[in-house]
């Protein structure tokens, strides 16, 4: 799912793109075996954040890179184990006054390491943001290397 959205959201970058490389993602939190989307409203986000305080879910990432005009697609899926901390109905209330929920899947956004409310328990801070920089850093690497090995191929033809 996550890498469809992810290809959707290049795919419309791509059609007004000529030449460059576009990289897109898109992220979802998933429990018991279900998607949780980008809240509708308040209430929508509280009940995210019920069912998800002092528990571990699932944080999956779609990233698709896209080299024009070469039209390459790489993709790939990261997920990172993540624990929303206990909470009593004043805590939550606190955490949707902020607002940061707006917009997010699962109806939260991390501030880091240190961050009172989410924690994460295996994968990476970056992919719980939305963009894993790790996996990331290291696709593009590839991509380097492997346009300069087709390059010196070029030249020794």
């Amino acid at each position: 799912m996550v890498n469809a959205i992810a290809w959707l959201k290049a795919r419309a970058v791509a059609a007004e793109t000529e030449s460059g490389r576009i990289i897109a993602a898109d992220t979802i939190a998933w429990i018991d075996g279900k998607p949780l989307l980008k809240p509708t409203d308040r209430i929508n986000a509280r009940g995210m954040m019920n069912a998800l305080q002092g528990r571990v879910h699932e944080l999956w990432t779609g990233v698709v890179i896209w080299d024009k005009p070469q039209n390459h697609q790489y993709s790939w899926q990261e997920c990172s184990l993540v624990r929303i901390r206990p909470l009593n109905d004043k805590k939550i209330e606190e955490y949707l006054d902020t607002r940061i929920w707006e917009g997010c899947s699962g109806s939260y956004a991390i501030d880091g390491e240190s961050d009172p409310v989410v924690q994460v328990v295996k994968g990476s801070v970056s992919n719980i943001v939305g963009l894993p920089m790790e996996s990331l850093t290291q696709v593009l690497d590839w991509l380097s290397q492997k346009k300069v090995t087709h390059a010196r191929n070029e030249q020794a033809d």
